[in-house]
């Protein structure tokens, strides 16, 4: 497979496990707010809303759930730091929210994997 053609595959399991990851926590009771939000700190790939409770969501699809969990390092922390930072400033009620850092694994053959709190700030 060429190089263009791995980055597609990619792409689209990136996607899928971005989907897979929404219906999980929509099944939780949250709703999804923000699909791959993107600004020039960085990108979130999910920020789902339960009353006051906002998480932003890194999703990984690794074989194992320890290589997901790995797989989010201290520079990508930051970068969804502020890029959560700037999402919240948005918010007309942001001083009433409170932000929580999770990951949803997806891992082969089981149900998406919610971990909490991933990392504070």
């Amino acid at each position: 497979m060429t190089g263009a053609g791995k980055r597609h595959t990619a792409y689209r399991r990136g996607h899928f496990a971005e989907y897979f990851a929404a219906v999980a926590l929509m099944l939780k009771g949250f709703r999804i707010v923000e699909r791959r939000y993107r600004t020039r700190l960085g990108e979130i790939d999910l920020i789902a809303r339960r009353g006051d409770l906002v998480l932003i969501v890194e999703v990984k699809a690794r074989r194992t759930l320890e290589q997901a969990m790995g797989a989010v390092t201290w520079t990508a922390m930051k970068r969804i730091e502020s890029a959560a930072d700037l999402w919240l400033a948005r918010q007309p009620d942001y001083a009433n929210l409170s932000l929580r850092y999770d990951l949803v694994a997806i891992v082969p053959w089981r149900w998406p994997v919610h971990v909490p709190a991933l990392f504070t700030v």
